[in-house]
């Protein structure tokens, strides 16, 4: 039974938390939200699910209020060169077509000053980060008295905010079992409940452990195109086989594997990314088009995984300094750490490139090379 804080009537998630969660789905329906903080309230709505059909009325409740909240990454992408911070543009009216155009367009370039995002839209789009929609919204500032009449969801801007920590605060572990797998007969399978995305979070146990020593251990982000349908566009599936392969063979060890997929943006965008990726865009660059920085994933909660099974010393399984840094960050002591190569072909090679010029990733592409079938 996890540990949680209890209300009186013995809910095991505060209200704040709860309001969060249905948001999120909220949100992800493409319904309005009202987000309440200190500079006030306002309604926010997906830009890229926004109805056709509820766009008049929402133009009406505006009465030329309305702002497009986006992130730093599009606004560069839009003109704003250099830009580090979300901003806002004017919406004079909640036009769908120029909606449309500032946050999907390729080609698409800014159209009217940015001005400084509140906390209010920061927060609002953190929201949109924990949805893993396309990050641009419609915000419009309102009076909580003028829709107390409607169905609408209310969400804290601080409770938004504070909703990742809380998580790894909440994690717990639901369910374990002995699971063989093809290259690793003596593996167990533990489920854990919060952290990111929307699902649960696995670890899986290779062997026999002595928690006192220092254990072999991956953060395996989830792939579903590499992972399971062995995708040539990543390295991800051989990563993941290999590393359970190796930790069979050798001293055992812990692959975490995490609800981040596309580096933490969500299946639906990462598909939005092969898409441009296929019309000859840099992966790094692709995730810019759609708002995205280069990597939105956080990796506390795994640190946090890891502590709950008892590992103090990681020799960390990995190519990514991010994670090696993440996992020393949380208190855990990284004694060494191990590369992690995939196969290269003619699909992925230039990803991996990009990996390792533009994310820093510790790979050397002669060794990466030499493993590459002679057909590619």
């Amino acid at each position: 039974m996890s540990v949680m804080k209890r209300s009186a009537l013995g809910l095991d998630r505060s209200r704040d938390m709860v309001a969060v969660d249905r948001a999120i789905s909220e949100l992800r329906a493409g319904r309005p939200v009202l987000v309440e903080g200190g500079e006030g309230s306002a309604l926010v709505v997906s830009a890229e699910l926004i109805d056709a059909a509820f766009v008049a009325s929402l133009d009406a409740f505006a009465q030329g209020k309305g702002r497009l909240a986006l992130p730093p990454a599009r606004l560069r992408r839009l003109g704003a060169a250099g830009r580090k911070l979300p901003g806002v543009v004017a919406l004079p009216s909640i036009d769908m077509a120029r909606i449309e155009q500032l946050v999907l367009k390729v080609d698409a370039r800014l159209d009217a000053p940015v001005a400084v995002a509140s906390a209010l839209d920061v927060s609002a789009l953190e929201l949109a980060a924990l949805s893993l929609i396309i990050p641009a919204l419609v915000v419009i500032p309102v009076e909580p008295a003028s829709v107390a009449d409607e169905p609408l969801i209310r969400v804290a801007a601080i409770a938004i905010n504070s909703f990742r920590t809380r998580q790894v605060e909440e994690l717990h572990i639901v369910g374990r079992a002995p699971v063989p797998l093809e290259d690793a007969p003596r593996t167990e399978f533990v489920v854990f409940r919060g952290g990111e995305g929307l699902r649960d979070q696995v670890a899986i146990i290779v062997g026999d452990l002595d928690m006192a020593e220092p254990v072999h251990v991956r953060l395996h982000s989830a792939c579903l195109t590499g992972d399971l349908f062995g995708s040539l566009k990543c390295d991800c599936g051989d990563q993941l086989r290999d590393t359970v392969r190796w930790m069979a063979e050798n001293q055992g060890g812990i692959l975490l594997y995490l609800d981040q997929e596309g580096r933490g943006n969500g299946i639906s965008n990462k598909m939005r990314a092969y898409k441009l990726q296929s019309e000859g865009w840099d992966t790094y660059d692709a995730d810019e088009v759609l708002g995205f920085d280069l990597d939105q994933r956080r990796f506390d909660f795994a640190a946090a995984m890891l502590k709950q099974l008892g590992v103090k010393r990681v020799v960390a399984m990995t190519n990514n300094p991010v994670k090696i840094g993440a996992i020393k960050h949380a208190g855990l002591e990284v004694q060494a750490s191990r590369r992690v190569l995939g196969r290269p072909n003619k699909h992925n090679v230039q990803y991996l490139a990009s990996k390792r010029d533009r994310a820093g990733h510790y790979i050397d592409m002669e060794a990466l090379m030499a493993r590459a079938a002679p057909s590619d």
